[in-house]
């Protein structure tokens, strides 16, 4: 598979630590360091080393992100787990400031796959379904 984005930095980042991850998830609460591999938003966003390394550079990427064979599924997968938990909040399953990180997350991949109700589903269930302003501003072009 011609991989011009080099998504396999999100396979090989997440291969260890997938299972807990998903373990995590279930439980309805985020103890270890996996977000941005994970739940990856808009490059402009984070400014950490790791935040940099895992953003996705637009659209483009994201739609890639979904359809690789590995990556589209854990990442439907894990939200779907959190759509499991309608009693807490993003706030009391991930912590912060990763809950604003999924926000960015969910609205980038719903941008490059407008069809898939999952992600609005998840900005409607965690968010009041708002959208995060940062990544809407950075997709029209715009500064975060």
């Amino acid at each position: 598979m011609n991989d011009m984005f080099d998504l396999t930095r999100f396979v090989t980042a997440q291969r260890p630590v997938f299972s807990r991850v998903m373990q995590e998830l279930k439980a309805g609460r985020k103890n270890s360091h996996w977000m941005w591999f994970v739940f990856p938003q808009l490059r402009g966003l984070g400014h950490s080393e790791m935040a940099e390394r895992f953003a996705l550079s637009g659209t483009a990427e994201a739609q890639a992100y979904l359809q690789h064979s590995v990556l589209g599924p854990r990442l439907e997968e894990c939200v779907n787990t959190l759509l499991g938990h309608s009693g807490l909040s993003a706030l009391q399953i991930l912590g912060s400031p990763d809950d604003m990180k999924l926000r960015s997350c969910l609205t980038l991949f719903l941008a490059a796959h407008p069809r898939s109700g999952v992600y609005q589903q998840a900005l409607d269930q965690f968010y009041s379904g708002a959208a995060d302003g940062r990544t809407l501003a950075l997709l029209q072009g715009g500064s975060a």
